[in-house]
């Protein structure tokens, strides 16, 4: 299907077009990006190396933070140079890798969030039947399954990116390429794609985020049966991971569950799962887990 696309580059408008507020937001965005990258190359690199982080809770927890690297990559370096570059323009083939890209990894972290969740139920609802059911081979399985729906969804939406035909207006009121702003440009009806839209990414994020919910309400339910130390652990486990579920589905389901209007806010939403959630996960991860730290430590001081 051939489309007339008389548009070959687009413009990122950005999160302001005041030029004193670019400048404080390339050095805030370039700190949080930096922090970002240096917070999960740390819990990737500590994981990786340490022979007490080999749970399956801490090799899905490698994945997280190997997704929150990319997703936040996929976003933020445009973000910080184009709030200092004078042409704010991004080719149109380059948006169309950073809607997959965004979306694969988006996807990605959302599919080893549930993973981890699983974890956690078999591991306290079914602790004699852990070693079996989360063996690692069985954790390998389960990875691969994640990249592979990934690309299936990312794909999905590109698919559905390439079928927008764009004659003439081609500022895009936002700092990254998506969907839902790039449907405003379109110069056709975009009512059935934008369905499309909200049965692919809204479905993906609604679902996963009930089946989470039902995951922890099963799990706190199931604690009552266990001793004080073993219920404060479990809870300390589960309210980290529950903490992360509410920062990265919230701004989710407020984007893509929605009809295709846009408002004012939705950047600064976006902001919180794309910039946000990657550089918080490390924090919770770490801050709220003794064993983390503990390995973190004799890795680093190892190392002096």
């Amino acid at each position: 299907m051939t489309m007339n696309n008389s548009v070959i580059e687009f413009i990122l408008l950005g999160l302001t077009q005041d030029a004193g507020k670019q400048k404080a937001i390339f050095g805030v965005f370039l700190i949080l990006y930096l922090a970002t990258l240096l917070g999960n190359f740390l819990i990737v690199v500590t994981i990786k190396t340490s022979r007490t982080l080999g749970s399956p809770m801490y090799f899905f927890l490698f994945y997280l933070s190997f997704a929150d690297a990319c997703f936040s990559t996929t976003t933020a370096p445009r973000l910080i140079v184009n709030s200092l570059s004078q042409k704010k323009t991004i080719s149109y083939n380059e948006c169309m890798t950073q809607v997959f890209a965004a979306h694969f990894f988006g996807c990605m972290e959302i599919f080893v969030l549930i993973l981890m969740a699983f974890d956690r139920y078999v591991a306290i609802c079914k602790p004699l039947r852990y070693t079996t059911l989360m063996s690692q081979r069985v954790c390998g399985v389960l990875v691969i399954l994640a990249w592979v729906g990934s690309c299936i969804h990312s794909s999905a939406q590109i698919f559905l990116a390439l079928q927008l035909p764009f004659c003439g207006p081609n500022v895009i009121d936002h700092y990254f390429c998506d969907l839902q702003p790039l449907l405003k440009l379109a110069c056709k009806d975009t009512y059935v794609i934008n369905l499309l839209v909200v049965s692919n990414s809204g479905a993906i994020c609604m679902v996963s985020f009930i089946i989470l919910l039902i995951s922890y309400v099963v799990i706190l339910y199931s604690l009552r049966n266990h001793s004080t130390e073993g219920r404060q652990k479990a809870l300390s486990t589960c309210t980290s991971h529950f903490i992360v579920v509410v920062i990265f589905f919230g701004p989710c389901i407020f984007i893509y569950t929605r009809p295709p209007t846009t408002f004012p806010i939705d950047k600064m939403v976006a902001v919180f799962y794309t910039i946000g959630t990657p550089l918080l996960n490390p924090l919770i991860y770490t801050l709220r887990n003794a064993e983390v730290k503990t390995a973190m430590k004799k890795l680093w001081c190892s190392k002096v």
